[in-house]
């Protein structure tokens, strides 16, 4: 077994050593020009990523990022220093780092802990689904492998053997929401091949600082306003809702600033409205209220996961059911506002959507 040192940061006057996380971070954000993007290739959370800035900021007195609404995240002038300093120590580091690597012989690996049954699973961003992922019990024997997408590309993902579930969400028929909103989900799914597990439902609408909340009750108000909103991803569930709403109230989407900028969970949504990223967004009443957002409700909806019924008695399967239908899952979606259980771990066809 080799080691090999690696390079670190320290602030002289405390000796307090730089986050790890925070150099990758704004490497990232260099590179894509969207703090969104840049956390999707680091192990690190939207609402992680967004406190390790603002404390670091706060800690330096200056800005590290610059988000200026309707352009893309830019380095600040401290941050481009930070991340120039640190592709100037690799420079002299990495040379240096191979001298020093050290060889301790073999090491004698601990035995593996028996496997667990694994599902794959592709779903639109929830944060009872994201909750039950990090916190399922090894006593469950179950393994959660979640990619986290758009509700059509996680069913069409399904579709094409890649997944063994598919998360996905539909609005619940009412004043501004109509039955066939679901067609473009069944569509996308087969009788015969397919069952749908019952799992949560969840009101969605429009996210706002508190004090524009006051006047706002619809994207009529958001367009006549000339707020800057903050639109989801072509082909989330949530984005076929923002514009399904929009044809109710007879207003072009061109009509509403920044509808072409673009964000993939709700929580970035509720992240850019409370940095002043954007004035408006659409998404969780859990989400909006995380970050002490005001929130005007527009609809409900039904999350579900779609299955294969050949997959039904498998042990993962089963596992899964089983954790859903538990008090551990029951309390995970009565601490997250504006959601609850609707028939969790409940088995049914396509056809009840």
């Amino acid at each position: 077994m080799k080691l090999t040192p690696t390079l670190g940061w320290r602030f002289d006057s405390s000796g307090r050593a730089l986050d790890v996380r925070l150099l990758p971070l704004l490497e990232g954000i260099a590179k894509h020009g969207s703090l969104s993007a840049a956390v999707r290739h680091l192990e690190l959370s939207y609402r992680a990523a967004w406190g390790l800035l603002r404390d670091y900021e706060a800690l330096l007195g200056t800005p590290l990022v610059d988000f200026a609404r309707g352009h893309a995240a830019a380095l600040a002038p401290a941050g481009l220093r930070l991340v120039q300093a640190q592709r100037n120590a690799l420079t002299r580091f990495d040379a240096l780092a191979q001298e020093l690597t050290v060889d301790i012989g073999a090491a004698r690996l601990p035995q593996r802990a028996p496997q667990q049954a694994s599902l794959r699973m592709v779903a639109s961003h929830d944060l009872a689904l994201a909750a039950v992922r990090d916190t399922l019990p090894a006593s469950t024997g179950l393994a959660l492998d979640v990619a986290f997408m758009g509700s059509i590309a996680a069913l069409e993902a399904y579709g094409a053997g890649n997944a063994d579930v598919a998360g996905f969400h539909v609005p619940i028929a009412g004043r501004r929401t109509a039955h066939h909103d679901a067609e473009p989900f069944r569509a996308l799914l087969r009788a015969r091949r397919d069952r749908i597990i019952g799992f949560v439902e969840r009101e969605q609408g429009l996210m706002l600082a508190r004090a524009q909340a006051r006047h706002v009750r619809s994207f009529r108000d958001i367009a006549a306003r000339g707020l800057v909103f903050v639109n989801r991803q072509r082909g989330s569930g949530t984005r076929l809702i923002i514009d399904a709403l929009l044809r109710r109230e007879g207003i072009p989407a061109a009509s509403i600033r920044g509808y072409a900028t673009e964000e993939f969970t709700h929580a970035a949504i509720a992240a850019t409205v409370a940095s002043g990223g954007a004035d408006a967004g659409f998404g969780l009443r859990a989400a909006a209220e995380e970050y002490d957002l005001g929130f005007v409700p527009l609809m409900r909806e039904k999350y579900h996961l779609a299955v294969r019924a050949s997959a039904l008695r498998s042990p993962a399967v089963v596992a899964l059911l089983a954790y859903l239908q538990s008090s551990a899952f029951s309390s995970i979606v009565q601490r997250l506002p504006g959601y609850r259980a609707a028939s969790p771990g409940t088995v049914s066809t396509v056809d009840s959507l």
